[in-house]
């Protein structure tokens, strides 16, 4: 079957640049674009530090992604393991404010990557809505746990 332009520029977006194709641990894989990312874009001064500049850039993912993976999910199926553009959104939820040090960083993958895969309420009840809204919404929910957890653990350790 022949893709048109706007499938093809779909499936580059909802599979993270064909991240999503790796053939184990897809969400896994998929997850470390938004960790590059954050590590690289933390180097830019505007954002340095969360505030607005990450606002608008989540947002633009968000929306991007969203868009992508309801186009995906009629080329792919439902909620089909290669749409990882919602774990690249969900980590850079998680990494909002991290410092960049390996222990902070690895931190928020891991936490990032139990909370995607349990999928704590109202994560599960967001990705039953359907669409490719509900697709990012939960592995937001995730990123959210896990950056409310990251901050409670510098609180407390520094």
């Amino acid at each position: 079957m022949t893709r048109s332009p706007i499938d093809r520029l779909a499936t580059a977006v909802g599979t993270s640049i064909f991240i999503g194709y790796f053939p184990i641990f897809p969400g896994t894989v998929g997850s470390l674009p938004g960790l590059v990312i954050y590590v690289l874009l933390s180097r830019v001064e505007i954002f340095s530090g969360f505030g607005l500049p990450w606002l608008v850039l989540l947002g633009v993912v968000f929306a991007g992604g969203a868009v992508s993976a309801h186009r995906c999910e009629k080329i792919f199926g439902n909620d089909d393991k290669r749409i990882v553009i919602d774990e690249v959104w969900g980590m850079m939820i998680a990494l909002q404010g991290v410092p960049v040090e390996a222990r902070w960083l690895l931190s928020s993958f891991l936490l990032f990557r139990f909370f995607d895969i349990i999928k704590p309420y109202p994560a599960r009840r967001a990705e039953r809505l359907g669409g490719g809204a509900a697709i990012m919404l939960d592995d937001g929910i995730a990123g959210f746990y896990t950056a409310v957890i990251i901050y409670v653990l510098r609180l407390f350790t520094g």
